[in-house]
């Protein structure tokens, strides 16, 4: 077992038997993330993600981070969809979306304000990764995330913020600004999601 592991395993176990206290987070994206570390501008996290789990609707999967990001996948199958985007001038057709940027508040609430800018996206194949894989994306890149297949999943994130970038997302032509909430798991809900992702990074190991 590496090192990186290792030492997720044992804040996973701290967390499990109540010698650290955390609050999972539900993600308007539908997953739940476990925020390990906020240290300046990095911050490691664990993702959940569930067969069933729903996404709010006024969230869309097709976002651009203002952050580096390195996913190492935990357990199960995780597929991420790159999104390419062109800027459509006035007067050009054929936009698709709008460009809206995302300001998150310490409160929980993202306010998803429209931009001017209008872009015309076009998805590529999706990249699957598996259990012990990891995958990168650069701040500023447009992608969605899901599961693949019928088995849940879990992912380690590290991400780094780089100055300058913005939290953005894809959202409908129309402009209309939206908001949405990140709701805190109580202490005995956290406690039984950790209990499960433990026991599945252990078959993961074993298999």
């Amino acid at each position: 077992m590496d090192r990186e592991l290792e030492s997720t395993l044992v804040t996973l176990e701290e967390i499990a038997s109540g010698a650290r206290e955390l609050h999972a987070v539900r993600h308007p994206l539908g997953f739940l993330c476990l925020p390990l570390l906020r240290e300046g501008p990095r911050g490691i996290c664990v993702h959940l993600f569930e067969i069933g789990n729903r996404a709010d609707p006024d969230a869309s999967p097709m976002h651009a981070h203002s952050w580096e990001l390195r996913s190492r996948v935990l357990y199960g199958r995780v597929a991420n969809l790159p999104v390419r985007t062109t800027v459509v001038r006035d007067g050009e057709e054929g936009a698709t979306h709008r460009i809206f940027e995302v300001f998150s508040g310490s409160d929980g609430v993202d306010e998803i304000r429209p931009t001017s800018l209008l872009v015309r996206s076009e998805p590529g194949p999706a990249h699957v990764s598996a259990g012990g894989e990891t995958y990168t994306l650069a701040a500023g890149e447009f992608h969605a995330t899901a599961l693949e297949g019928a088995q849940p999943a879990a992912t380690l994130v590290h991400g780094t913020s780089i100055p300058g970038q913005f939290d953005l997302s894809l959202g409908p032509l129309d402009g209309r600004p939206r908001r949405t909430t990140r709701r805190l798991c109580d202490t005995a809900q956290t406690v039984r999601s950790v209990h499960t992702v433990l026991r599945r990074i252990d078959a993961q190991q074993r298999a």
